[in-house]
């Protein structure tokens, strides 16, 4: 290796060194950390005091119902990540047409993206009420005979945060994949119209595989988004009622930050990324690019 690359090579290792010192401190550590302390019974004012026991944390955690009903939610939750998907392409393709307005309609869409969740919890919270405007509307609509406990009945408030998910989140998506959209070359569109192939043909044989790494990425950030929702469930619901929406990642907030009990905290902080790293080896075995 020549002086002059060495150089080079220094030079850009000094640039990277503030944001890679950062992310070492505030991201790598950290994880490290809480994995290593997942295996102990954590003294939090001493952690050098914390004693190993290896796996009696994880054996506690999946003797606890409500720890086994968070995971079947979270699972559940997951539900959210095909149907944002689709809707968010559907919108991506009719945003993306050269029609009147579509400028407003994106702007439209992408505007809870950038609310805070406590403003859209608030909005929601309010419209799930059952004084609130959507039973209203229901009721004038004669759709039902009293007022749905949107957040209120374990059978159906699970769902009602998982729709809030899914409005949030839509614009978000749609853009994405609008720019995946505008990526594909005309010319190679054209070329299938020459040959006689319909707009449904162009979709599926040459749109789809060409927006596979958009794909991959909005599913994997989806998919991740899903097993961690938490702000949703803190704002609307706390859990409740009777732990109906507990997500895993509420759970371990709920056992470090209420119990003080750190020890399960990090164990099960621990499952949501083993399980988040399987789901995402999933996403990159099916979305993976053909070429690559």
């Amino acid at each position: 290796m020549s002086k002059k690359s060495l150089r080079q090579d220094l030079s850009a290792y000094l640039f990277l060194a503030p944001a890679l010192i950062i992310l070492f401190l505030f991201s790598f550590w950290p994880v490290g950390l809480g994995a290593v302390l997942a295996f102990t019974r954590v003294d939090i004012f001493n952690l050098a005091q914390s004693e190993w026991v290896g796996l009696d944390n994880f054996r506690t955690l999946f003797e606890d119902p409500v720890f086994i009903g968070s995971i079947k939610n979270t699972l559940l939750y997951l539900l959210v990540v095909p149907v944002i998907q689709i809707a968010a392409l559907a919108l991506a393709v009719l945003v993306n047409a050269q029609l009147p307005a579509m400028k407003l309609f994106r702007t439209a869409f992408f505007v809870p993206v950038v609310t805070s969740v406590s403003v859209v919890g608030i909005m929601w919270g309010w419209m799930y009420n059952e004084d609130g405007m959507l039973n209203q509307v229901l009721l004038w609509l004669r759709l039902v005979d009293a007022p749905v406990g949107w957040l209120s009945d374990e059978r159906i408030a699970l769902f009602s945060v998982m729709f809030v998910t899914f409005w949030r989140g839509l614009g978000y998506y749609m853009v994405l994949y609008i720019a995946g959209l505008q990526a594909v070359p005309q010319e190679v569109e054209e070329a299938a119209i020459l040959d006689g192939a319909n707009r449904w043909q162009r979709f599926w044989r040459i749109t789809v595989p060409m927006l596979k790494p958009t794909l991959l990425l909005c599913t994997l950030l989806s998919t991740l988004a899903a097993m961690k929702a938490f702000e949703e469930v803190v704002v609307m619901t706390g859990g409740g009622p009777i732990g109906s929406t507990y997500t895993l990642a509420f759970y371990a907030y709920d056992m470090g930050f209420r119990a003080f009990d750190f020890s399960r905290a990090l164990a099960a902080s621990l499952v949501v990324s083993l399980i988040g790293f399987v789901l995402a080896w999933v996403n990159f075995r099916f979305f993976r690019p053909d070429h690559r």
